[in-house]
């Protein structure tokens, strides 16, 4: 069956799209508003972009009412934040800070959550996060309604049973990340895992 998302199932694309493109991995993106209020929010329109400079994007869409999420201003503002890395112990607090709260309100007090200093930024790290990347906005990019927000990391914080500290490869065996699967509720874990050595 052939879609046409420019033409008749034009309505359908986000539903179809994030039914297919999965698991899609978790940026939980804490940011500093000017006044230096926090915000913690998730968004599953995320992945690295590159490694040369190292290069992650993500989209944070609009509120109901059109004006852009509570991130997305913030970020115009100040031009850095975190994103923290989603492990099964945390989606459920995850999941809690994806409820609209009014601006400037501290979703991770509410979920009983707490930060840690970051070392180049400003916005803080989620201190229970298993993984955190420290970033600075590279740039957005408007695409219709679309906004894409592509973040250089600075720095990255790991932690410490989850990465071998003499190769600095992350224990795979021990990561066990969430992955956003359809919409509307679905996640995936990924403790299910297989290995394909590539041809040379």
């Amino acid at each position: 069956m052939e879609l046409d998302l420019e033409g008749e199932q034009a309505q359908r694309s986000y539903s179809l799209l994030v039914s297919l493109v999965v698991p899609r991995p978790i940026a939980w993106v804490t940011s500093l508003s000017r006044d230096e209020k926090l915000n913690a929010a998730p968004f599953s329109f995320f992945n690295v972009l590159g490694a040369n400079p190292p290069i992650i994007g993500f989209c944070p869409g609009d509120r109901d009412s059109g004006q852009p999420k509570d991130t997305a201003r913030n970020i115009r503002a100040t031009h850095e934040f975190v994103v923290n890395l989603v492990d099964e112990a945390l989606a459920d607090s995850m999941n809690e800070t994806s409820a609209s709260l009014p601006y400037g309100e501290n979703e991770l007090e509410a979920v009983g959550l707490t930060t840690a200093a970051s070392s180049v930024v400003k916005p803080p790290r989620i201190a229970e996060a298993p993984a955190s990347l420290e970033c600075t906005e590279w740039g957005t990019l408007q695409i219709g309604e679309n906004r894409l927000i592509i973040g250089l990391v600075k720095r990255i914080h790991v932690r410490e049973e989850l990465i071998d500290r003499e190769t600095l490869r992350i224990r795979d065996e021990r990561f066990h990340v969430i992955g956003r699967m359809a919409s509307p509720h679905w996640y995936c874990r990924t403790r299910d895992r297989f290995e394909m050595v590539r041809p040379k």
